[in-house]
């Protein structure tokens, strides 16, 4: 839906590549019929920007862990069926993973009818493991953490494997653009350290200029990333105490040049904070996998989750850069990257 998705596919498919194999990446959305791709997507959007109580009234219904009947994602995504498996015939392929949920149920459906004859493997990239994600006809399952493993576990007989997230190598290195990046917020806002606050590839975020304005009366520089939303980007660029921004390149060095990250939806902007060593604070998360994500980072000890405006001041400054709070933060979030995820693919 957002750009995560994307990012880890990406990643996944240069790893691969590297090792000699062919790779094809697939928007399982656009192999929908009748536009219900681009509908699911569109409507996907609207509701979190704007009416996030309808997302989460859907997350409840479809995807949230609970007893009884739950209604299936399996009968929207078998209509991508015969373009998927057609695909596979056609590019001769090995292996299909799923970074997805709506793919691991269609790849679990095809493999448990034995119309997909090749393996398929999951790579869970959420914190939070939500009911589409699982299907019993998938080969193997990868998940960020132990405790998502476990719960993967509890509801499929597939081998399950803790690789931890996947992220760009540039993330887990010094980075080249971080002292632009911080010479551009000494120009803005001298002696005033820069806090990040993401929205999100679609710039989907509640009260986002409140909690700039909070942070800049605090002394804080807020830089607040709006991704693709133009819309939040132009209201925002007349906060006069916070610096908007909209798609960013590189990620790697504004991340190195920031004091933390003030996030909403536990994605891949915080994954890659937590390669980088920037501590990660959960604050008005997103309804539905958003507030669910951030909660688990936090019982993981790699998220503080800040409730409220005052908890947020006072997780910023227990994040000093000479306070053990930020060491112990930062060496459990690195913790997190265990294993390369391609070592748990390539033997299916």
């Amino acid at each position: 839906m957002g750009a995560g998705h994307d990012t880890v596919a990406a990643e996944l498919a240069r790893r691969a590549t590297a090792r000699g194999h062919e790779v094809r990446v697939a928007d399982v959305l656009r192999l929908l019929p009748y536009g219900l791709g681009t509908g699911l997507r569109s409507g996907y959007q609207a509701s979190v920007r704007h009416l996030p109580w309808v997302y989460a009234g859907v997350y409840g219904a479809f995807l949230r862990e609970g007893r009884g009947p739950r209604p299936s994602g399996v009968p929207l995504a078998r209509l991508a069926g015969d373009r998927l498996t057609e695909l596979v015939d056609r590019t001769g392929a090995d292996l299909v993973v799923s970074v997805f949920h709506l793919a691991a149920q269609l790849t679990g459906h095809l493999r448990e009818r034995g119309a997909l004859r090749v393996p398929s493997a999951v790579f869970l990239l959420d914190f939070a493991v939500h009911r589409q994600w699982l299907h019993p006809g998938n080969d193997r399952y990868l998940c960020l953490t132990d405790t998502a493993a476990r719960a993967v576990r509890r509801a499929v007989a597939a081998p399950v494997v803790t690789t931890g997230p996947v992220v760009g190598p540039a993330f887990r290195a010094p980075a080249a653009g971080a002292d632009r990046w911080r010479e551009r917020f000494a120009a803005r806002a001298p002696g005033r350290p820069p806090v990040l606050l993401s929205a999100g590839a679609w710039g989907a975020a509640s009260r986002p200029a409140a909690t700039a304005r909070l942070l800049a009366a605090a002394g804080w520089l807020p830089v607040v990333l709006c991704g693709r939303n133009e819309r939040l980007l132009a209201r925002l660029a007349g906060e006069p105490a916070a610096l908007a921004l909209g798609w960013v390149d590189d990620m790697p060095g504004l991340l190195g040049a920031c004091h933390a990250l003030v996030d909403n939806a536990a994605g891949q902007t915080a994954v890659q904070a937590l390669a980088a060593g920037l501590p990660v604070i959960g604050h008005r998360p997103l309804p539905g996998h958003g507030a669910d994500g951030v909660r688990r980072m936090a019982d993981l000890g790699v998220c503080e989750l800040a409730p409220d405006p005052p908890a947020l001041l006072g997780a910023l400054d227990a994040l000093r850069e000479d306070g053990g709070v930020r060491t112990a933060r930062v060496a459990r979030g690195r913790a997190l990257f265990r294993a390369d995820a391609m070592d748990c693919l390539t033997d299916l």
